[in-house]
Protein backbone atom coordinates (compact mmCIF):
# COMPACT_ATOMS: atom_id res chain seq x y z
CA UNK A 1 0.00 0.00 0.00
CA UNK A 2 1.40 3.09 -1.16
CA UNK A 3 0.83 6.57 1.08
CA UNK A 4 2.83 9.30 1.40
CA UNK A 5 3.96 10.19 5.09
CA UNK A 6 4.64 13.79 5.90
CA UNK A 7 6.92 14.98 8.62
CA UNK A 8 4.19 15.72 10.93
CA UNK A 9 2.41 12.83 12.44
CA UNK A 10 -1.48 12.13 12.08
CA UNK A 11 -3.04 12.65 15.69
CA UNK A 12 -6.39 11.27 15.09
CA UNK A 13 -4.93 8.23 13.55
CA UNK A 14 -2.33 7.77 16.20
CA UNK A 15 -5.60 7.60 18.69
CA UNK A 16 -7.81 5.88 16.72
CA UNK A 17 -5.03 3.26 16.48
CA UNK A 18 -4.36 3.26 20.31
CA UNK A 19 -8.35 2.91 20.98
CA UNK A 20 -8.62 -0.56 18.63
CA UNK A 21 -5.62 -2.13 20.33
CA UNK A 22 -7.12 -1.00 24.03
CA UNK A 23 -10.31 -2.83 22.49
CA UNK A 24 -8.52 -5.87 21.82
CA UNK A 25 -6.92 -5.76 24.74
CA UNK A 26 -10.51 -5.58 26.43
CA UNK A 27 -11.77 -8.13 24.40
CA UNK A 28 -9.26 -10.91 25.17
CA UNK A 29 -10.86 -13.52 27.96
CA UNK A 30 -8.49 -13.43 31.07
CA UNK A 31 -8.54 -17.03 32.57
CA UNK A 32 -6.05 -18.30 34.32
CA UNK A 33 -4.28 -21.71 33.15
CA UNK A 34 -5.06 -25.32 34.56
CA UNK A 35 -2.02 -26.55 36.71
CA UNK A 36 -2.20 -30.04 34.83
CA UNK A 37 -3.91 -31.31 31.74
CA UNK A 38 -6.73 -33.47 31.38
CA UNK A 39 -4.34 -36.30 30.00
CA UNK A 40 -2.68 -36.52 33.49
CA UNK A 41 -5.54 -37.20 36.04
CA UNK A 42 -6.27 -39.64 33.53
CA UNK A 43 -2.54 -41.47 33.54
CA UNK A 44 -2.77 -41.36 36.91
CA UNK A 45 -5.93 -43.31 37.63
CA UNK A 46 -4.94 -45.76 34.62
CA UNK A 47 -1.48 -46.22 37.05
CA UNK A 48 -3.85 -47.52 39.73
CA UNK A 49 -4.16 -44.49 41.71
CA UNK A 50 -7.24 -44.33 43.57
CA UNK A 51 -8.56 -41.96 45.30
CA UNK A 52 -11.92 -39.95 45.97
CA UNK A 53 -14.20 -38.84 42.71
CA UNK A 54 -12.98 -34.90 42.78
CA UNK A 55 -14.20 -32.38 40.07
CA UNK A 56 -11.40 -31.93 37.66
CA UNK A 57 -10.88 -28.93 34.83
CA UNK A 58 -8.75 -29.61 31.27
CA UNK A 59 -5.61 -27.22 31.62
CA UNK A 60 -5.73 -24.26 29.43
CA UNK A 61 -9.40 -24.89 27.71
CA UNK A 62 -11.01 -21.71 26.50
CA UNK A 63 -14.56 -23.26 28.39
CA UNK A 64 -14.50 -24.70 31.43
CA UNK A 65 -15.12 -28.00 31.36
CA UNK A 66 -15.14 -30.03 34.07
CA UNK A 67 -14.44 -34.16 34.73
CA UNK A 68 -15.74 -36.15 37.69
CA UNK A 69 -15.22 -40.27 38.33
CA UNK A 70 -11.77 -41.75 38.25
CA UNK A 71 -10.18 -43.84 35.49
CA UNK A 72 -12.52 -45.54 32.83
CA UNK A 73 -15.53 -44.29 34.44
CA UNK A 74 -15.39 -40.39 34.46
CA UNK A 75 -18.18 -37.70 33.93
CA UNK A 76 -17.49 -34.36 31.17
CA UNK A 77 -19.64 -31.78 32.36
CA UNK A 78 -20.03 -28.96 29.63
CA UNK A 79 -21.54 -25.43 30.70
CA UNK A 80 -24.59 -24.67 28.88
CA UNK A 81 -23.11 -22.07 26.53
CA UNK A 82 -20.51 -24.60 24.76
CA UNK A 83 -20.75 -26.85 21.31
CA UNK A 84 -19.34 -30.55 22.43
CA UNK A 85 -18.95 -33.11 20.25
CA UNK A 86 -17.97 -36.74 21.73
CA UNK A 87 -16.56 -39.96 19.54
CA UNK A 88 -15.53 -43.20 20.36
CA UNK A 89 -13.17 -45.60 18.71
CA UNK A 90 -14.79 -47.78 16.67
CA UNK A 91 -18.25 -45.71 15.93
CA UNK A 92 -17.76 -43.50 12.53
CA UNK A 93 -20.88 -41.11 14.29
CA UNK A 94 -20.55 -38.95 17.15
CA UNK A 95 -22.39 -40.52 20.40
CA UNK A 96 -22.63 -36.79 21.61
CA UNK A 97 -23.20 -33.52 19.43
CA UNK A 98 -24.73 -30.62 20.48
CA UNK A 99 -24.61 -27.37 22.50
CA UNK A 100 -24.22 -28.14 26.44
CA UNK A 101 -24.43 -31.56 26.50
CA UNK A 102 -22.66 -33.12 29.51
CA UNK A 103 -21.51 -37.32 28.98
CA UNK A 104 -19.89 -40.17 30.27
CA UNK A 105 -16.27 -40.35 29.15
CA UNK A 106 -13.70 -43.15 28.80
CA UNK A 107 -10.17 -42.00 28.32
CA UNK A 108 -9.04 -45.00 26.82
CA UNK A 109 -11.27 -44.87 24.07
CA UNK A 110 -13.12 -41.92 23.91
CA UNK A 111 -12.12 -38.12 22.64
CA UNK A 112 -13.98 -34.96 22.95
CA UNK A 113 -14.01 -31.21 21.57
CA UNK A 114 -16.01 -28.25 23.22
CA UNK A 115 -15.75 -25.10 21.72
CA UNK A 116 -17.64 -21.61 22.86
CA UNK A 117 -21.31 -20.70 21.62
CA UNK A 118 -20.63 -17.42 22.71
CA UNK A 119 -21.02 -14.71 19.85
CA UNK A 120 -17.00 -14.25 19.09
CA UNK A 121 -16.23 -10.63 17.58
CA UNK A 122 -13.19 -9.87 15.16
CA UNK A 123 -11.71 -6.45 15.48
CA UNK A 124 -10.50 -5.17 11.59
CA UNK A 125 -7.54 -2.72 10.75
CA UNK A 126 -7.52 -2.76 6.78
CA UNK A 127 -4.91 -0.44 5.48
CA UNK A 128 -5.73 0.47 1.85
CA UNK A 129 -5.46 2.05 -0.99
CA UNK A 130 -7.84 3.75 -2.78
CA UNK A 131 -8.19 4.74 -6.02
CA UNK A 132 -6.57 7.91 -5.30
CA UNK A 133 -3.18 5.81 -4.35
CA UNK A 134 -3.88 7.29 -0.98
CA UNK A 135 -3.50 5.47 2.40
CA UNK A 136 -6.63 5.49 3.83
CA UNK A 137 -7.27 3.14 7.44
CA UNK A 138 -10.96 1.15 7.39
CA UNK A 139 -11.92 -0.04 11.14
CA UNK A 140 -14.66 -2.21 11.33
CA UNK A 141 -15.61 -5.32 13.77
CA UNK A 142 -17.46 -8.59 12.44
CA UNK A 143 -19.73 -10.53 14.58
CA UNK A 144 -20.42 -14.15 14.48
CA UNK A 145 -21.72 -17.51 15.77
CA UNK A 146 -21.81 -20.91 15.25
CA UNK A 147 -24.38 -22.13 13.44
CA UNK A 148 -23.74 -25.20 12.66
CA UNK A 149 -20.90 -27.32 14.74
CA UNK A 150 -21.70 -30.59 13.00
CA UNK A 151 -20.45 -28.63 9.92
CA UNK A 152 -18.26 -26.55 11.75
CA UNK A 153 -16.02 -29.16 13.52
CA UNK A 154 -15.54 -30.78 10.35
CA UNK A 155 -13.82 -27.70 8.68
CA UNK A 156 -12.55 -25.38 10.93
CA UNK A 157 -9.44 -26.08 13.56
CA UNK A 158 -10.97 -25.48 17.22
CA UNK A 159 -7.78 -27.38 18.24
CA UNK A 160 -5.85 -24.35 20.39
CA UNK A 161 -7.04 -25.42 23.87
CA UNK A 162 -6.80 -21.45 25.33
CA UNK A 163 -8.56 -19.83 22.46
CA UNK A 164 -10.64 -22.57 20.23
CA UNK A 165 -11.94 -19.23 18.02
CA UNK A 166 -8.41 -17.79 17.35
CA UNK A 167 -7.68 -19.64 14.00
CA UNK A 168 -10.84 -19.11 12.63
CA UNK A 169 -10.67 -15.59 13.67
CA UNK A 170 -7.56 -15.10 12.07
CA UNK A 171 -8.98 -16.27 8.91
CA UNK A 172 -12.20 -14.46 8.95
CA UNK A 173 -9.99 -11.29 9.45
CA UNK A 174 -7.57 -12.16 6.95
CA UNK A 175 -10.66 -12.37 4.35
CA UNK A 176 -12.66 -9.70 5.64
CA UNK A 177 -9.56 -6.93 5.20
CA UNK A 178 -8.89 -8.47 1.20
CA UNK A 179 -12.56 -7.84 0.95
CA UNK A 180 -12.00 -4.03 2.29
CA UNK A 181 -8.89 -3.64 0.44
CA UNK A 182 -10.78 -4.97 -2.78
CA UNK A 183 -13.67 -2.51 -2.45
CA UNK A 184 -11.85 0.32 -1.43
CA UNK A 185 -8.80 0.32 -4.28
CA UNK A 186 -12.58 0.77 -6.62
CA UNK A 187 -13.55 3.98 -5.02
CA UNK A 188 -12.78 7.59 -4.47
CA UNK A 189 -11.49 8.82 -1.10
CA UNK A 190 -14.28 11.24 -0.41
CA UNK A 191 -16.51 8.29 -1.17
CA UNK A 192 -14.77 6.05 1.36
CA UNK A 193 -15.25 9.46 3.60
CA UNK A 194 -18.79 9.99 3.09
CA UNK A 195 -20.10 6.37 2.32
CA UNK A 196 -19.23 3.49 3.79
CA UNK A 197 -22.16 1.37 3.24
CA UNK A 198 -20.86 -0.02 0.03
CA UNK A 199 -17.84 -1.12 2.07
CA UNK A 200 -20.40 -3.01 4.52
CA UNK A 201 -22.62 -4.43 1.82
CA UNK A 202 -19.22 -6.03 0.00
CA UNK A 203 -17.79 -7.35 3.25
CA UNK A 204 -21.35 -8.97 4.81
CA UNK A 205 -21.50 -10.87 1.02
CA UNK A 206 -17.97 -12.42 1.15
CA UNK A 207 -18.30 -13.02 4.63
CA UNK A 208 -21.63 -14.37 4.39
CA UNK A 209 -20.72 -16.95 0.97
CA UNK A 210 -17.40 -18.30 3.07
CA UNK A 211 -19.23 -18.71 6.56
CA UNK A 212 -23.36 -19.89 5.73
CA UNK A 213 -22.22 -20.65 2.03
CA UNK A 214 -23.83 -19.02 -1.36
CA UNK A 215 -27.56 -19.84 -1.55
CA UNK A 216 -27.99 -21.68 1.64
CA UNK A 217 -26.03 -24.76 0.15
CA UNK A 218 -24.08 -26.97 2.70
CA UNK A 219 -20.70 -25.57 1.29
CA UNK A 220 -20.78 -23.33 4.19
CA UNK A 221 -18.55 -23.36 7.33
CA UNK A 222 -21.12 -23.59 9.71
CA UNK A 223 -21.12 -20.38 10.58
CA UNK A 224 -23.66 -17.42 10.70
CA UNK A 225 -22.34 -13.86 9.80
CA UNK A 226 -24.36 -11.68 12.94
CA UNK A 227 -23.24 -8.11 11.87
CA UNK A 228 -20.48 -6.29 9.56
CA UNK A 229 -20.27 -2.62 11.03
CA UNK A 230 -17.26 -0.26 9.89
CA UNK A 231 -16.27 2.28 12.48
CA UNK A 232 -13.72 4.79 11.12
CA UNK A 233 -11.97 5.35 7.60
CA UNK A 234 -8.96 7.53 8.43
CA UNK A 235 -6.33 9.05 5.96
CA UNK A 236 -3.10 8.07 6.76
CA UNK A 237 -1.31 11.17 5.92
CA UNK A 238 -1.94 13.58 7.71
CA UNK A 239 -1.19 16.30 5.36
CA UNK A 240 -3.94 15.17 3.06
CA UNK A 241 -6.84 15.03 5.79
CA UNK A 242 -5.84 18.55 6.05
CA UNK A 243 -6.39 19.25 2.72
CA UNK A 244 -9.56 17.42 2.96
CA UNK A 245 -10.84 18.79 5.73
CA UNK A 246 -9.83 22.62 4.77
CA UNK A 247 -12.74 22.61 1.79
CA UNK A 248 -15.27 21.77 4.63
CA UNK A 249 -13.99 24.18 7.19
CA UNK A 250 -13.28 26.83 4.44
CA UNK A 251 -17.09 26.10 3.43
CA UNK A 252 -18.24 26.47 7.18
CA UNK A 253 -16.00 29.22 7.69
CA UNK A 254 -17.84 30.84 4.65
CA UNK A 255 -21.44 29.94 5.95
CA UNK A 256 -20.66 31.03 9.23
CA UNK A 257 -19.07 34.66 7.94
CA UNK A 258 -22.46 34.45 5.61
CA UNK A 259 -24.39 33.85 8.57
CA UNK A 260 -22.62 36.81 10.42
CA UNK A 261 -23.25 38.84 7.69
CA UNK A 262 -26.79 37.88 7.36
CA UNK A 263 -27.13 38.68 10.93
CA UNK A 264 -25.36 42.27 10.53
CA UNK A 265 -27.94 42.84 8.01
CA UNK A 266 -30.58 41.93 9.94
CA UNK A 267 -29.66 43.61 12.85
CA UNK A 268 -28.67 46.90 11.06
CA UNK A 269 -32.25 46.21 8.97
CA UNK A 270 -33.95 45.99 12.65
CA UNK A 271 -32.33 48.83 13.39
CA UNK A 272 -33.10 50.90 10.18
CA UNK A 273 -36.84 49.74 10.76
CA UNK A 274 -36.74 50.61 15.10
CA UNK A 275 -34.80 53.87 13.96
CA UNK A 276 -37.49 54.56 11.56
CA UNK A 277 -40.34 53.54 13.52
CA UNK A 278 -38.94 55.40 15.90
CA UNK A 279 -38.54 58.70 14.13
CA UNK A 280 -42.00 58.42 12.72
CA UNK A 281 -43.53 58.06 15.86
CA UNK A 282 -41.43 60.80 17.14
CA UNK A 283 -43.01 62.75 13.99
CA UNK A 284 -46.16 61.80 14.45
CA UNK A 285 -45.62 63.43 18.46
CA UNK A 286 -44.50 66.17 17.22
CA UNK A 287 -47.20 66.38 14.77
CA UNK A 288 -49.47 65.78 17.31
CA UNK A 289 -47.98 68.08 19.71
CA UNK A 290 -47.85 71.10 17.17
CA UNK A 291 -51.63 70.54 16.78
CA UNK A 292 -52.11 70.28 20.23
CA UNK A 293 -50.19 73.48 20.56
CA UNK A 294 -51.78 75.76 17.81
CA UNK A 295 -54.85 74.78 19.17
CA UNK A 296 -53.70 76.03 22.43
CA UNK A 297 -52.50 79.03 20.80
CA UNK A 298 -55.65 79.63 18.94
CA UNK A 299 -57.27 79.19 22.41
CA UNK A 300 -55.19 81.59 24.02
CA UNK A 301 -55.04 84.11 21.23
CA UNK A 302 -59.91 83.67 21.27
CA UNK A 303 -59.17 83.92 25.03
CA UNK A 304 -56.94 86.72 24.86
CA UNK A 305 -58.77 88.85 22.04
CA UNK A 306 -62.28 88.25 24.14
CA UNK A 307 -60.38 89.46 26.97
CA UNK A 308 -58.94 92.35 24.95
CA UNK A 309 -62.64 92.96 23.74
CA UNK A 310 -64.14 92.80 26.84
CA UNK A 311 -61.28 95.21 28.50
CA UNK A 312 -61.61 97.57 25.76
CA UNK A 313 -65.58 97.64 26.17
CA UNK A 314 -65.07 97.95 29.75
CA UNK A 315 -62.71 100.91 28.87
CA UNK A 316 -65.17 102.48 26.92
CA UNK A 317 -67.71 102.04 29.42
CA UNK A 318 -65.51 103.82 31.80
CA UNK A 319 -64.19 106.10 29.38
CA UNK A 320 -67.95 107.08 29.09
CA UNK A 321 -68.49 106.99 33.02
CA UNK A 322 -65.06 108.57 33.31
CA UNK A 323 -66.63 111.02 30.71
CA UNK A 324 -69.92 111.96 32.34
CA UNK A 325 -67.79 112.04 35.69
CA UNK A 326 -65.24 114.76 34.63
CA UNK A 327 -68.23 116.41 32.91
CA UNK A 328 -69.73 116.85 36.02
CA UNK A 329 -66.96 117.34 37.98
CA UNK A 330 -66.02 119.95 35.37
CA UNK A 331 -69.27 121.55 35.96
CA UNK A 332 -68.63 121.33 39.61
CA UNK A 333 -65.10 122.76 39.39
CA UNK A 334 -66.55 125.55 37.56
CA UNK A 335 -69.00 126.04 40.22
CA UNK A 336 -66.43 125.62 43.11
CA UNK A 337 -64.19 128.55 40.39
CA UNK A 338 -66.87 130.47 40.68
CA UNK A 339 -67.58 130.44 44.57
CA UNK A 340 -63.40 130.30 44.83
CA UNK A 341 -63.61 133.54 42.94
CA UNK A 342 -66.37 135.06 44.46
CA UNK A 343 -64.88 133.98 48.25
CA UNK A 344 -61.73 135.53 46.81
CA UNK A 345 -63.71 139.02 45.75
CA UNK A 346 -65.07 138.55 49.50
CA UNK A 347 -61.64 137.90 50.51
CA UNK A 348 -59.77 140.68 49.46
CA UNK A 349 -62.49 142.90 50.33
CA UNK A 350 -61.93 141.64 53.82
CA UNK A 351 -58.62 141.98 53.27
CA UNK A 352 -58.53 145.04 52.63
CA UNK A 353 -60.75 145.91 54.96
CA UNK A 354 -58.36 144.21 57.39
CA UNK A 355 -55.71 145.84 55.86
CA UNK A 356 -57.05 149.46 56.62
CA UNK A 357 -58.30 148.36 59.96
CA UNK A 358 -54.82 146.67 60.80
CA UNK A 359 -53.00 150.56 59.83
CA UNK A 360 -54.99 151.92 61.57
CA UNK A 361 -54.56 149.66 64.33
CA UNK A 362 -50.65 150.22 63.61
CA UNK A 363 -51.27 153.63 63.78
CA UNK A 364 -53.63 153.53 67.02
CA UNK A 365 -50.70 151.01 68.72
CA UNK A 366 -47.58 152.98 67.39
CA UNK A 367 -49.35 156.02 68.95
CA UNK A 368 -50.30 154.26 72.26
CA UNK A 369 -46.47 152.87 72.06
CA UNK A 370 -45.25 156.28 72.20
CA UNK A 371 -47.32 157.91 74.53
CA UNK A 372 -46.30 154.36 76.48
CA UNK A 373 -42.25 155.17 75.92
CA UNK A 374 -42.83 158.54 76.96
CA UNK A 375 -44.43 157.49 80.16
CA UNK A 376 -42.11 155.26 80.81
CA UNK A 377 -39.34 157.88 80.40
CA UNK A 378 -41.16 160.18 82.33
CA UNK A 379 -41.27 157.67 85.22
CA UNK A 380 -37.90 156.50 84.72
CA UNK A 381 -36.95 160.07 84.68
CA UNK A 382 -39.13 160.66 88.18
CA UNK A 383 -37.93 157.10 89.25
CA UNK A 384 -34.13 158.66 88.69
CA UNK A 385 -34.40 161.55 89.89
CA UNK A 386 -36.10 159.75 93.34
CA UNK A 387 -32.71 157.14 93.31
CA UNK A 388 -30.73 160.67 93.36
CA UNK A 389 -32.14 162.53 96.05
CA UNK A 390 -32.28 158.87 97.64
CA UNK A 391 -28.82 158.14 96.82
CA UNK A 392 -27.89 161.93 97.88
CA UNK A 393 -29.47 161.21 101.24
CA UNK A 394 -28.23 158.16 101.89
CA UNK A 395 -24.74 159.95 100.98
CA UNK A 396 -25.31 162.48 103.23
CA UNK A 397 -26.66 160.25 106.27
CA UNK A 398 -23.93 157.54 105.93
CA UNK A 399 -21.28 157.22 108.79
CA UNK A 400 -17.80 157.23 108.62
CA UNK A 401 -17.66 153.24 109.55
CA UNK A 402 -20.24 152.59 107.39
CA UNK A 403 -18.22 154.33 104.16
CA UNK A 404 -15.23 152.42 105.20
CA UNK A 405 -16.95 148.95 105.01
CA UNK A 406 -18.48 149.44 101.90
CA UNK A 407 -15.42 150.78 100.20
CA UNK A 408 -13.62 147.53 101.85
CA UNK A 409 -16.16 145.41 100.20
CA UNK A 410 -15.92 147.32 96.81
CA UNK A 411 -12.32 147.60 96.89
CA UNK A 412 -11.51 143.42 95.27
CA UNK A 413 -14.03 144.62 92.74
CA UNK A 414 -12.57 147.85 91.64
CA UNK A 415 -8.96 146.40 91.40
CA UNK A 416 -9.98 142.97 89.77
CA UNK A 417 -11.42 145.49 87.30
CA UNK A 418 -8.41 148.56 87.11
CA UNK A 419 -5.79 147.94 84.74
CA UNK A 420 -2.13 147.49 85.63
CA UNK A 421 -0.15 150.22 86.44
CA UNK A 422 3.09 150.80 84.67
CA UNK A 423 4.33 152.72 87.77
CA UNK A 424 3.10 152.84 90.97
CA UNK A 425 3.33 155.83 93.33
CA UNK A 426 3.22 155.58 96.88
CA UNK A 427 1.82 158.14 99.16
CA UNK A 428 2.35 157.42 102.66
CA UNK A 429 0.62 159.89 104.62
CA UNK A 430 0.22 158.35 108.21
CA UNK A 431 1.62 155.00 110.75
CA UNK A 432 -0.38 152.12 109.71
CA UNK A 433 -2.58 152.69 112.81
CA UNK A 434 -4.33 155.86 111.39
CA UNK A 435 -7.21 154.42 110.75
CA UNK A 436 -10.05 155.49 107.67
CA UNK A 437 -8.73 158.72 106.87
CA UNK A 438 -5.43 157.30 105.69
CA UNK A 439 -6.70 154.82 103.88
CA UNK A 440 -8.73 157.62 101.98
CA UNK A 441 -6.26 159.52 102.02
CA UNK A 442 -4.19 156.59 99.72
CA UNK A 443 -7.37 155.84 97.67
CA UNK A 444 -7.49 159.45 96.25
CA UNK A 445 -4.19 159.53 95.60
CA UNK A 446 -4.14 156.60 93.28
CA UNK A 447 -7.25 157.73 91.46
CA UNK A 448 -5.34 161.25 91.27
CA UNK A 449 -2.23 159.42 89.55
CA UNK A 450 -5.04 157.12 87.25
CA UNK A 451 -6.45 160.51 86.08
CA UNK A 452 -2.47 161.58 85.29
CA UNK A 453 -1.65 159.29 83.10
CA UNK A 454 -5.43 159.05 80.93
CA UNK A 455 -7.03 156.52 82.24
CA UNK A 456 -10.94 156.58 83.88
CA UNK A 457 -11.62 156.67 87.32
CA UNK A 458 -13.69 154.20 88.81
CA UNK A 459 -16.48 156.03 90.39
CA UNK A 460 -16.68 155.50 94.02
CA UNK A 461 -20.23 155.56 96.22
CA UNK A 462 -19.51 157.88 98.72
Amino acid sequence: MSSDQPSGSNSYLDQVVQQQQALEQNLKARRQKAPMSLAAPMGRAAAGHAGPAEPESPSGNAVDVRSTGFWRWKTVIVPPNAHVVHTRRGHAEPLHLGLGVSFPYDPATDAFLVVPGAMQTILINAKSSCRERQGVLVQGYVQWIVQDFATAYRKLDFSDLQEPMRLVNLQLKEQAEAAIKDKVATMSIDDVLADKQPIIEELTTRLRSVAEGAGGSDKGLGLRIVTVQIKEAVVSSSRLWESLQKPFRAERARVARLAEIEADESIASRELEATRARDTAQVQVDRELATTRAAAEVEAFDRTEAERIRRARAAQESARALAGEQHTTTLAALELQQARHAKEAHLATLQAESDAALERLKTEAALLLDLARAQHQFKQQELEVAATALRQRLENELSPAALHARTLEALPGIVEKLPRPDELRAVSIGGATEGLGSTVAQVMALLATLREQGRPAVAVDR
